[in-house]
């Protein structure tokens, strides 16, 4: 049994299992013989709402066997006040994993603590482990091994998925750059602990000259609405664009999480030009996380 909790506590030999698998799974879909979820029954227990993370799990847990229920905060007693560790312990007696999507780092390693099931975060707002995973796989099935390349966020520089691509480029040896107004970059602590080759710049031009990979997320993360004024003008210039890409190298892909808001974090006519990366890459969440199923239970 083994949790997903944060790219910073994932082994590298682990990281690039679930990548190896991911192509297999990915490859393979087909295969009606591949069960190790048989006789499981998995917990979507998600306090942010979500597209690609639901699908994806929800379908993947499917394919791989397993009995899925979705439960939001409002779905159990969580919603009343009932502590996590108490949540976490009943259900660990009925259920065989729990996938979690919620505000508190804290809380996801606290239930995987006292449930003793495999536990995946699936997005806090400290990290979002699996997206990086899949992107780094997209990135891999399109242009090889990330190793010694460079890849360039742009926008809130201190957010969940700047924070898990900080934990990754150390583990896997490439360079990441942040170009982010100064007040949204990450924090020294979070730089320090995962070493690497990290570059925080309000320079955008600087962050993205000759680098192999552009990749932006929306300036309003959920929970941040009230701050949604503040950050849209603080922002307003760190977008990718045409102008952007013209500075990256010529075969650079651009990558979105999603969802994308035109007009803000990336312009229309950018995105539709590297629509096929970006919908390749949310469909790989649904490969990747099939891997780090079939890696929870240790097959």
């Amino acid at each position: 049994m083994k949790n997903l909790l944060s790219l910073e506590k994932l082994p590298l030999a682990d990281f690039e299992k679930v990548l190896r698998d991911s192509a297999v799974l990915k490859r393979e879909r087909a295969r009606v013989d591949r069960k190790p979820l048989a006789g499981q029954t998995w917990a979507l227990i998600f306090s942010k709402s979500s597209t690609r993370t639901r699908v994806s799990f929800e379908t993947g847990i499917r394919e791989l066997g397993g009995g899925v229920m979705f439960l939001n905060a409002n779905d159990i007693q969580l919603g009343r006040g009932e502590p996590i560790k108490d949540t976490a312990r009943v259900m660990g007696r009925m259920i065989h994993g729990a996938v979690i999507r919620t505000f508190a780092q804290n809380d996801v390693e606290e239930f995987a603590e006292f449930s003793k099931i495999p536990t995946i975060n699936a997005l806090t707002d400290d990290e979002h482990p699996c997206q990086i995973l899949a992107d780094i796989f997209t990135f891999k099935e399109l242009r090889g091994p990330i190793s010694g390349k460079v890849v360039t966020f742009v926008g809130d520089g201190a957010c969940n998925v700047p924070r898990s691509w900080i934990f990754a480029a150390s583990k896997l040896q490439f360079e990441l750059r942040i170009a982010a107004p100064k007040k949204f970059q990450p924090s020294r602590e979070i730089l320090e602990r995962a070493g690497g080759k990290i570059l925080c710049t309000d320079n955008l031009e600087k962050a993205a000259k000759g680098a192999d990979l552009l990749y932006t997320d929306v300036w309003v993360s959920m929970g941040k609405e009230a701050e949604a004024a503040e950050r849209l003008k603080a922002l307003k210039d760190y977008q990718i664009n045409q102008k952007l890409v013209k500075l990256a190298k010529a075969d650079a892909l651009v990558m979105h999480c999603l969802p994308a808001y035109r007009g803000k974090e990336i312009d229309e006519e950018t995105f539709e030009k590297n629509a096929d990366t970006i919908f390749a890459q949310a469909e790989n969440r649904l490969h990747v996380q099939k891997a780090i199923l079939n890696w929870a239970v240790g097959k």
